[in-house]
């Protein structure tokens, strides 16, 4: 595998949002996951930037089994053992290294490469990746940009993931394209409300959110 099990694919398709998130403390992941399932998302991607990040997602795998746990920011074969290990339900990374989607293929992880450009995409086209993942989203040039890129490759029926960026101001325009089953943003979980505990905060922000993806 890089590629996405049909189940897990209809999973992401059906959420439209993953919600991304780093953790400073371990006893804030399972809250923060609770919190966000509560307000009705239930993807996920904790991202690899602290040193608390997979007892987080231990954490979350072993205490709350509704959230689908995908992992970002995997820069290294060894990474991907380990989200593996700790029960990760996919991965993504912010570029496309062929070296993490070999590691991935090898321990069974699905496994969304990041793409910007034409040649990216060829090349996680040719390991195998049918769902890749648009990053920066709107630096690189926002739907415009990604209409355009992946014109060329329409007919392989390659799907994108974009993050970067990313808004419930600009968000419904991604997902109005066909080629566009879920996008991700870190604009959901606001730092300063994990910090004060406040998950009902965050519970209110998600179900905003899901409240404008089931207005598509």
């Amino acid at each position: 595998m890089p590629e996405f099990p049909k189940e897990m694919f209809h999973r992401l398709e059906a959420a439209r949002v993953v919600a991304g998130f780093s953790v400073d403390k371990v006893e804030h992941a399972v809250p923060l996951a609770e919190a966000l399932l509560a307000g009705g998302i239930s993807v996920m991607e904790l991202v690899l930037r602290t040193p608390a990040a997979l007892d987080a997602l231990r954490a979350i795998c072993e205490q709350v089994p509704d959230m689908l746990a995908g992992v970002g920011t995997i820069l290294t074969p060894g990474q991907v053992m380990e989200v593996k290990d700790a029960g990760a339900d996919f991965g993504v990374a912010p570029g496309m290294n062929p070296r993490v989607i070999r590691a991935a293929q090898e321990v069974g992880l699905p496994f969304a490469p990041g793409i910007t450009t034409p040649s990216d995409l060829e090349a996680a086209i040719e390991l195998g990746c049918r769902l890749v993942k648009f990053f920066p989203a709107e630096a690189a040039g926002g739907v415009a940009y990604l209409r355009s890129m992946s014109a060329p490759y329409k007919h392989l029926g390659i799907q994108y993931f974009p993050l970067g960026g990313l808004t419930s101001d600009n968000m419904v325009a991604y997902l109005k394209e066909d080629n566009v089953p879920v996008i991700g943003g870190s604009w959901i979980v606001k730092k300063e409300l994990v910090l004060n505990e406040d998950w009902a905060g965050i519970t209110a922000r998600a179900a905003e959110v899901r409240q404008i993806v089931d207005g598509i």
